[in-house]
Order: C-alpha cells, then structure tokens, then sequence
C-alpha cells in the first residue's frame, strides 16, 4: 500500500514519497512497533494491554489501545474513506495484525539482504553489506529501549547487525581491501571488545595493509578485552594465537592466497597422515571417532555412514583390552540428537549396553568428565524403547517400573550432576541432550523439555557450540508447539534455519520444514495445510533418519481422523505403510472397517506406546479405538495417561503432526466411559 516502516531505530513510518507520517503520540508508536515485531501475527488485545502497562493496568486500557489503533489506522491510510476497514491494521479474532510485506519494513529488508549477501562472491557480497547496514539509523525500537516486550527482538537484530559488520569486513578482506576495512573494524572492536571475530578480522587487516606491528599490538588489546569480560565469558581462543603465530612468521598471506589454500591441505594432509600415522593405533581409533563426530552433520549421507562405521569403530575400540581408550571412543560421539525413536533401535541399544559397560568398567573413581560423557550415551541411545531387555507391557496393563527405562533416567540424571560440577560447557551440552531423550517418563511433558531446550540454547551459544545451540532451539520449537504458543515457536524455527545456514546443519531444516507444515494445520486447517505436507514427505523421505520418516506418511494420513470424531477409512491408509506405529494404528483401522472383535482383541495385546514425543499422540489413537469397540482397560489407562498432558495439543510436541487439543480427546474418553457405565451394558464389555 506505499507504506514503508521503520524499526532500526526510532519508530516510524514513510509514505509513498518517503515522507515522514504523523504517527502522534509515544503509545501510538509504542503499539505500531509491537505489531511490527509480530510479523504478520496476531496480536491479541490482552497481550498488548499487558505490553504496555505491565502487570497493573488501569481499568481503561482496553478502551486506550482501540484508541492508539484508530490514531495509527488515521495516520497510516489517510486517505481510506469512513467506514471502510482498514486493509492494513486489521482486527482479527481476539486482536490486531499489521499486514506488510517484507519489503515494507526496513528491518526484514535488512535481513533479505544479508541473506543474499551470505551467498553472494566477495565483491559482490561488499555492496550486498553495506545496503544492509545502511538501513539502520540507530538502536532497534531505539523510543523503547527498556522495554521487556521489544527485549528479545532488540537482542536478535543487534546481533544479526554485529555479525553484519563482521561478514563485510570479512568480504572486503577477500577483495584485497585490507585498508579500507580498518577503521570500520576499529570502531567495531572499541564499541564490542567481547567479539573476538572482530579482533581477529582488525588484526588481520592491519597486517594484509603493512601494519604488522599494529596487528600484533591490537592482538595484545584483544587478550586483555578478552580476559577481562565479565562472568561468562572464557578469554581468548584460539584463533587468537594462530593469527599471531601466522604474522610472526610472515605467512598470514593476502585474502587471494588464503581463499585457495583449503582446496589443497585436505589432499596433502590425509596423505601425509597415512604416511605418518601406524596402522591400527589408537591415534587411529581417536582420529577416525571425531571424524565420525564431524560426519554426522554434513547431511543424509553423512548421518548414514557415520551410524554405520560407528558401530564398527566401538567393537574395535572394546577388542584392544584397554578399558579408558575404549571409553573414551564410546564417549566422544555428542552429535545433537533430537528424534526420540532411534535410526536403527537394535544398534542404539547396544551402544547403550556398550557405554554401561564402560561405565561399570571403569568404577566410581573413574574420570569423571569421562564418566559423565558416558552416562550421556546411555541416556540418548536409550531413547524411546531402544535399550528394552524385555517384551514391552501391555497398554491394557496397569502402569509398571521397567528396569530399563529407570536406568536410562538415572544416566540422564547423574549425567548432568557431574557435568555441572564440572562446569565444562561441552560436557552438560551432552548431558542435557540426554536429559532430554529421557524427559518422557510420562505425558504433558512439554514445559520440562522447553525448560531443557532454553538451558541448553543459551549454555551453547555463550560458549560457541552451535551444534547444540541449535539442538536446544529445535527442543524449544517442539515444546512450544505442543504447549500452543506458535509465537515462540516461530521465532526458534526463524533463529534455527538462521544458525543452521551459517554453521553449516543442513539437517536442522528437516525439522523446521515439518513445523512449517504443522503450523499451517493449526492456524489455517487440514485442507491448507494437505499440500505442505505432501511436499515435506516428498523432500525429507531420504534425509538419512529413518527413524523420523519412516511411517510419517501414516502419521501425516492420521491427521484429518483424530482432529475429527470420526473413524479412518481403511482403504484411505491401503497403500499408506504404517512403519513402527502399525501396532498403534491397527486396532483403529480395524475398528473402522467394523471389525470390533478383532479390534478388541488387538488393542488387548497392543504395547503402550513408547516414551517419546509421540506418546501422547499414540494414546489418543488407542483411546479412540478402545472407545468405538467399548475396550475399558485401554481406554482407562489412556485417559489416565492423558491427564498430565490435558494443556497440550496431541503429538504436536513432536513438531510434526497435531491431532488437536489433548482435552479434547479426553473428554471424548470421558463421555465413552459414562457411556458404558450407564445400567443397561453389556456385563462383558465392562
């Protein structure tokens, strides 16, 4: 609509001409920028009321915000007749949304452009930059700057701009323009003394401009601004000294002979280490383990053979004899893991057995960084059912202790006490991972597992893990899907895809896509969100973890069912392969297609679902068919299991599907209870 607004410094907003528009009062501006950081949400009236006056808001503050809203809607469209409805502050629902494209506010244009600067050749990167950071004309919402609403979206702009200033000084640098960047990269480390990227790009650019001695004395400001952060940070890297011993020698080289240097050290130094390196040493066994580690990462093919060959490498590492070689091989595989059903269970379950052995062997009086780093294993490889050593109970059954599964829980917890006694960053990352996998001991689990996501998240981006940065977001993304706050979980799925571009986790949008799917279900329904979900199926089915995909295409075909009352259509689900949920979904489809007795005989042997972020979605289908065909003990035991997770939306805590509100489903058991309660029933069927 020409309408163009600001948030990269004082609110505002510019006409077709680029002329300043009246916005009038604070509150005005106030309200304008906290639909703006909404991005095309909704944003409800209370939230807004609570936003601007805090917890004590006067009795009229409704009335006031429909007041702000009239004033902007006067000031934005001037022009719009009386009467007529704004087409751009519109009321919807219970609240307000701004609807503008993202090339109408300079904040999104600033992030358009950095993204196609990240991909763009020096050069042109340079002029990409500079557009990008010439949009800001001061702190973000700079009319606002304490208050909590805009805290979160301040925090992510400014880094985004900080790492801006980096990646320009980095493009200028690769362009031979070591001079040009150094004044920009002086004022930058002089206002930000904690970022040692940009310490490290100032020293480099005085030496590629002839300045050596400058390089190595900002080298030395680096050390001191870098050891005297306060609580929290960790000194100089490493990076730091490699820099510095690269200028002594004078080998640091021009941006040119650098850019090329990576194309040939792989080749020469993989031949130099077979040439130096003993075939079958433990060097070997070391090397090839964080190899494995870094693998896993890279992709599908990546993932899959790293599974593979890590298999391989721990009964290499058990045959030498030597106890901690062996441990410390079984531990060192902390690759972020998110998926609760394992790739290949049988092969997780004994390398969970494989680092209980390791534990045993090396006795309480072990290392404990190692030790813990153990633990860790045997709680994210006994995810799910994987480590069971007996047959599963039955979900008719009366809830049981299985001595596997409190194993597997006190893993997860001494795990993490030893690694907060450490206080070693990496160690409680991978302890946490493990906390997580073993946070399903019962239903409506959602807000633990967002409290695990957040710690993690913050732990590993304090200290530079962005692996497991990433991790604790996705964990946050699934919680807060599940809990129904779509808000926050759309602002991890922006920050994850952002992360995962930048250090390189193509596996980390897998999930993000599929939380793209969901979304769309629960705000736009089934049939909107049908086509996104044959297109994630479609790009995700060879991501190289089975253990997500395979069966989604049924979990996916689930989704109109539970979110309605009625039974599947067999014949929907005919070519449809249910994977590992076929147990769980059989006596439903069985129910449907008016088999009753072989549904009740079905749902009496069927095993309780597994302790994963399905579960709650596995309790409803069976709670479902247990009611069409009148099977009292599994429905019961599903109603009670159900309970703690009545906030929740059924599996969408999974980031996958959402079968609806979990209340929901347990008022259907409730209503399917009193019916078979009532006088008259069958004696049978009770």
């Amino acid at each position: 609509m020409g309408v163009e607004f600001g948030l990269l410094g004082p609110v505002e907003a510019w006409d077709s001409e680029g002329a300043p528009l009246p916005l009038g009062a604070p509150r005005n501006r106030e309200v304008l920028g906290r639909l703006l950081i909404a991005r095309n949400r909704v944003v409800p009236v209370g939230r807004l009321v609570a936003d601007l006056w805090g917890d004590e808001p006067p009795a009229a503050a409704i009335g006031a915000v429909r007041t702000f809203v009239a004033a902007l809607r006067r000031a934005l469209e001037p022009g719009r007749p009386p009467r007529q409805p704004s087409r751009l502050l519109v009321t919807d629902g219970p609240g307000y949304v701004l609807r503008a494209g993202r090339e109408a506010v300079d904040a999104w244009r600033f992030e358009d452009s950095a993204t196609r600067a990240v991909a763009a050749p020096p050069h042109a990167a340079v002029a990409l930059w500079d557009e990008a950071l010439a949009r800001w004309r001061g702190p973000v919402l700079a009319d606002f700057p304490d208050a909590a609403w805009a805290a979160a979206e301040q925090a992510r702009l400014e880094a985004l701009r900080l790492d801006a200033v980096e990646r320009r000084a980095d493009a200028l640098l690769a362009t031979g323009a070591a001079r040009d960047a150094v004044a920009d990269l002086r004022a930058h480390v002089a206002a930000h003394p904690g970022r040692e990227d940009g310490w490290v790009l100032l020293a480099t650019a005085l030496d590629r401009s002839g300045r050596r001695g400058e390089a190595l004395e900002s080298l030395r400001h680096a050390r001191v601004a870098l050891t005297d952060r306060p609580a929290g940070g960790h000194g100089p890297g490493p990076a730091l000294a490699r820099l510095e011993a690269r200028i002594l020698s004078g080998t640091s080289g021009s941006g040119a002979e650098l850019a090329g240097v990576a194309d040939g050290v792989w080749g020469r130094a993989s031949a130099a280490w077979e040439r130096s390196v003993p075939a079958r040493s433990r060097a070997r066994l070391h090397a090839t383990a964080g190899l494995l580690r870094d693998l896993a990462v890279t992709g599908a093919d990546g993932l899959e053979e790293a599974r593979e060959h890590r298999r391989e490498l721990v009964a290499a590492a058990e045959t030498t004899g030597d106890d901690e070689l062996a441990a410390r091989i079984i531990g060192s595989y902390d690759v972020p893991a998110l998926w609760t059903r394992a790739d290949d269970p049988a092969d997780a379950g004994e390398l969970s057995r494989a680092a209980a052995r390791a534990v045993a062997r090396l006795g309480p009086g072990g290392p404990p960084t190692l030790r813990a780093r153990l633990l860790s294993v045997v709680a994210v490889e006994s995810r799910g059912d994987a480590a069971a050593d007996a047959p599963l109970p039955r979900a008719a059954d009366s809830p049981a202790a299985e001595p596997w599964r409190l194993r597997a829980e006190r893993a997860a917890e001494e795990a993490v006490r030893i690694a907060r006694s450490l206080a070693d960053p990496a160690v409680l990352a991978f302890a946490l991972n493990g906390a997580f996998m073993q946070s399903f001991a019962t239903c409506g689990s959602a807000a633990r597992r967002a409290a695990i996501g957040g710690e993690l998240a913050r732990l590993a981006a304090g200290h530079e893990i962005p692996g497991h940065e990433v991790l604790g977001r996705l964990i946050r993304l699934q919680a807060c899907a599940g809990l129904g706050d779509l808000d926050a979980a759309d602002a991890e799925a922006e920050e994850i895809d952002r992360l995962a571009h930048r250090n390189e986790r193509p596996l980390a949008g897998v999930f993000t896509s599929w939380y793209q799917a969901l979304r769309i279900c629960e705000t736009d329904g089934w049939a909107a969100a049908r086509p996104r979900y044959e297109e994630v199926l479609g790009t995700t089915a060879n991501c190289g973890m089975p253990g997500l995909t395979g069966g989604a295409g049924a979990l996916v075909a689930l989704i109109p069912v539970m979110r309605g009352e009625a039974l599947p259509d067999p014949d929907d689900f005919a070519r449809v392969d249910a994977g590992p949920y076929r147990p769980w979904l059989h006596p439903l489809l069985l129910a449907g297609a008016g088999a009753t007795e072989q549904a009740r005989q079905a749902l009496a042997v069927v095993p309780r679902p597994p302790h994963d972020l399905l579960q709650e979605a596995l309790w409803c289908v069976l709670a479902r068919a247990a009611a069409t065909v009148g099977h009292v003990p599994v429905l019961r035991r599903a109603r009670d299991e159900l309970a703690a997770a009545a906030g929740e939306s059924a599996g969408a805590g999974s980031g996958l599907v959402s079968f609806g509100p979990v209340a929901q489903h347990i008022r259907a058991a409730d209503r399917a209870l009193e019916d078979r309660d009532r006088p008259g029933d069958r004696p049978g069927q009770r």
